[in-house]
């Protein structure tokens, strides 16, 4: 059985339930950190955004980032460098894992219900959020089904996900949709991971004093006072 490359991230395939399944939020805010058993950096040469920082890592690395957790054996992250006349300078622009197997999760925003998947490669561009797995794919959502597969993109924002050929017979993909049985609860406190930095209040307008009103002087002084212009005791 073989399975073609598919050409587009969206319209010919399989979508499980991606409706309301975005990632959390506040994962685009965390930094990144990276354990591993090795490790080898090579910089950027001229600075440049198309010549990033390389970093290779070897033996149980594991990369998190809020909510994401990435593990495999070996893992290549490609960095824009800081200097780069780049909006997206000093961040990771793609990350590659091998192994058998690689796994990525993520927790879905609102019913912070987990995803996980894993192949023999994960390619992860975290500034488009695409994930393209290749080799013996497995992907679950929690709470809304099941993916098996050879090749698929998975889009770690929004959760929707293709994969096969429509055009190909000996393409083949496996599905379990779950049964929705009811609305999970939204999570009051971000799935217990950080929210980034907050946001400052907004400032809060001080009350104006009021313009003070001339007194009302009392009827006999008005009249002691309207005689003594007139001259009259």
């Amino acid at each position: 059985m073989t399975t073609s490359k598919i050409i587009t991230v969206c319209g010919i395939a399989a979508l499980l339930l991606a409706s309301q399944a975005f990632a959390l939020k506040t994962d685009k805010d965390q930094p990144a950190n990276l354990d591993a058993n090795y490790s080898k950096s090579v910089q950027s040469k001229t600075g440049a955004a198309n010549d990033p920082d390389v970093s290779d890592f070897d033996g149980n690395v594991i990369i998190t980032r809020g909510s994401i957790k990435m593990t495999s054996a070996h893992a290549t992250v490609y960095q824009i460098p800081s200097s780069a006349k780049d909006p997206n300078a000093g961040k990771m622009s793609r990350v590659i894992l091998t192994g058998k197997q690689a796994h990525l999760q993520q927790v879905h925003d609102g019913d912070c219900a987990l995803m996980t998947a894993n192949a023999d490669k994960i390619d992860y561009n975290p500034l488009t959020n695409l994930a393209e797995l290749t080799g013996n794919v497995v992907v679950v959502q929690g709470n809304r089904g099941e993916f098996r597969g050879e090749h698929m993109i998975y889009n770690t924002d929004t959760g929707d996900m293709e994969s096969g050929n429509k055009t190909e017979p000996s393409s083949r993909v496996h599905m379990v949709m779950e049964a929705k049985t009811q609305t999970p609860a939204t999570s009051p406190n971000n799935c217990g991971f950080p929210t980034g930095a907050a946001k400052p209040a907004a400032a809060e307008a001080k009350p104006q004093p009021k313009e003070a009103k001339p007194a009302v002087k009392p009827a006999a002084d008005k009249a002691a006072s309207d005689k003594s212009k007139d001259g009259t005791h």
